[in-house]
């Protein structure tokens, strides 16, 4: 039995910008082995895998190790596709059924915004080799349900990090956001890094940002944020806190649609 899968860059308007997502449309549910062997073998950071459901699409994620219970940027690229090829009118809302409860993602002038629940962080101590890992000292350290967030000096110290892996694969967290306020057009920066789930760097993380929203919503005074994430690709989120829920918008665009055999 074949497979389409579809490569889509997510949070990004051009083609090899943003985060790189593979999309299986599938029609009933599939093998979790296979769905993970499938990731493997696609080796991006999120393979998403849907199917259609009464309520909307039963959505998995897993990146090349481990499945995953929020990700972002294989959500924008799964609503993405279905609006693309025409399986949902543009005006009507979709409804995902995950391992983090219900999400929806709605059009609106070329943009997807993707509702998800926020998970702001709770200040912690840094945990031992941080420093050491990443070469600077936060000025906070915290942590939300899936991830430790590390506020830096400065928007520069961010997009230059050179990170020891090593070192970061022996916290005990799904992923380390660094981040600093942002010093031109962006309210914020950062960065995600997450060795111990086979991602050294993630280019743009929409549920890093679900931690990032609270966090600079109340150190900004505003609920609507313009976000930059600085890997090498680099994308950008637009934010709105939105009391318990984080409303987060980008672009995304096909690069590849492929057959699996």
């Amino acid at each position: 039995m074949s497979q389409t899968v579809v490569q889509i860059d997510a949070f990004s308007s051009q083609p090899f910008g943003g985060n790189p997502a593979a999309v299986c449309l599938m029609e009933s549910p599939a093998n979790e082995d296979w769905m993970q062997n499938i990731a493997a073998e696609m080796n991006l950071a999120e393979t998403a895998f849907l199917y259609p459901i009464e309520s909307g699409y039963q959505l998995r994620w897993f990146t090349p190790e481990v499945e995953v219970e929020l990700c972002g940027h294989a959500t924008l690229a799964s609503a993405f596709l279905l609006f693309e090829d025409g399986l949902v009118e543009p005006d009507q809302t979709i409804r995902f059924n995950t391992l983090s409860g219900e999400l929806t993602a709605a059009l609106n002038n070329g943009l997807i915004t993707l509702d998800f629940p926020s998970k702001p962080p709770a200040k912690c101590d840094p945990p031992e080799n941080l420093s050491r890992a990443i070469s600077h000292t936060p000025i906070y350290t915290g942590m939300s349900k899936f991830d430790m967030i590390a506020e830096l000096e400065s928007e520069a110290v961010v997009r230059n990090l050179k990170p020891d892996f090593g070192l970061l694969r022996r916290i005990e967290v799904r992923g380390l956001i660094v981040t600093a306020r942002g010093e031109g057009k962006y309210d914020c920066v950062s960065r995600f890094f997450a060795p111990r789930v086979g991602i050294n760097e993630d280019p743009v993380t929409g549920s890093a940002h679900c931690v990032l929203a609270p966090y600079w919503a109340g150190k900004l005074g505003k609920e609507k944020l313009l976000a930059y994430q600085a890997s090498r690709r680099g994308g950008e989120v637009r934010l709105q806190l939105n009391g318990d829920r984080v409303l987060l918008s980008g672009r995304a665009v096909i690069t590849m649609r492929g057959e699996l055999v």
